[in-house]
């Protein structure tokens, strides 16, 4: 063998399962068809200090651009409501090479530049076809993005919803001022349908502006468009100059479906795990199991469904409740949105903590408490296709 494990994909989930089965003994090649660790950098530069804190990590400053305290969520109407918790804006590149270095520090043989063409199953071992020649392995461990053509090689079926993959389009973009407020904001409504439009300030004259859409294909440049012009409106903003642009898709309502097979793994957004926090507590979930089960030499789809086990008591009430969530939002007119919103006036929704579960469940009890029948107007909603 070349190595126990071969990890495809050097995402942050991706270096997090090869960063901890390397600590655990075993051998690991991480591959990536990147140039460098960072380059180019991936558009999710965003996360929630109560997600991450999931993962047991440390956020470390020498990848902060800017730290900021929360998000405002922003109905149609105007109406919003304000999340406090701390939150960031990333330097990408910085994030990815300070995880690459953990990695390469547990003794990961990182291999950037090489693309992975097809993986086949030999007796006991894989054979890797790669644009730098073939290689063997015992187990392979699949983080190569939402798109995944390896999981598919395999035979895997990653989400149970890929039709409702929330497609992106941001920019960076440039305007006086534009990056010094504290507080993201999220604009939910049909302008977006299926999810929300963004606004992160990240300093300066510098913040980022995206739209995310799901059912209406992967061509959300118009929308994007019809987004920009709105917030220059609302922003009163003349000159706004987009820096570059980028393109992908959040798998948050899409559900993971398979994650094991016989000496394979999924993780990250190749298994539909939404976010840079969670696909990381994922990884770190995978690499360990798979490291125990090349300890142990067993490595078939029984013994590796511990990952999945594990995976199901962290996340999967949460997604599901998401989905939820996020259905009900797609199906919802302006209108309707108003209302809802109308439901938190007066309420101080900045001592909500605790996980976006936690979250979700005590703005449900606020609801009830407020407005009893309005559960009877979400179940008409979510009849609706």
């Amino acid at each position: 063998m070349d190595s126990d494990i071969i990890v495809i994909g050097a995402s942050p989930a991706g270096m997090m399962a090869a960063r901890n089965a390397a600590r655990k003994g075993r051998s690991v090649i991480l591959l990536d068809r990147k140039k460098a660790a960072g380059i180019p950098s991936h558009p999710a530069n965003t996360f929630f200090k109560g997600m991450f804190d999931r993962t047991g990590e440390t956020v470390d400053q020498s990848y902060v651009i800017k730290t900021l305290k929360g998000a405002h969520i922003i109905a149609p109407s105007g109406r919003e409501v304000i999340f406090e918790g701390e939150s960031y804006f990333l330097d990408r590149r910085k994030f990815d090479e300070f995880y690459a270095k953990q990695a390469l520090d547990a003794g990961v043989d990182i291999r950037m530049d090489v693309e992975v063409h097809n993986v086949l199953r030999t007796g006991d071992y894989f054979t890797l076809s790669t644009s730098r020649g073939k290689l063997k392995c015992r187990l392979v461990i699949v983080s190569d993005g939402i798109n995944s053509k390896i999981a598919g090689l395999l035979g895997l079926k990653p989400l149970k919803h890929p039709e409702d993959i929330a497609w992106a389009m941001e920019a960076e973009v440039e305007a006086e001022g534009i990056g010094e407020p504290d507080m993201f904001e999220y604009y939910v409504g049909n302008h977006a349908p299926g999810w929300k439009s963004t606004y992160s300030p990240c300093g300066g004259n510098r913040a980022t502006l995206g739209v995310y859409v799901r059912r209406h294909g992967r061509d959300v440049s118009d929308f994007f468009d019809t987004w920009v012009a709105r917030f220059k409106a609302l922003k009163g903003i003349e000159n706004l100059t987009i820096i570059s642009t980028s393109v992908g898709g959040d798998p948050i309502a899409a559900i993971p479906g398979d994650m094991v097979a016989d000496g394979i793994m999924l993780t990250g957004g190749s298994a539909g795990q939404s976010g840079i926090g969670y696909g990381m507590h994922a990884g770190q979930m995978c690499g360990d199991v798979a490291a125990d089960a090349i300890a142990k030499g067993d490595v078939s789809r029984r013994a590796l469904s511990e990952y999945r086990r594990l995976w199901n008591e962290a996340y999967r009430t949460e997604y599901y409740l998401g989905r939820f969530a996020l259905e009900t939002l797609r199906k919802m007119s302006d209108n309707e949105i108003n209302e809802m919103m109308k439901v938190f006036e007066g309420e101080d929704l900045k001592v909500l903590g605790g996980t976006p579960f936690n979250q979700a469940v005590q703005i449900s009890r606020l609801i009830l408490k407020k407005n009893p029948s309005a559960i009877l107007s979400y179940r008409a909603i979510l009849r609706k296709k």
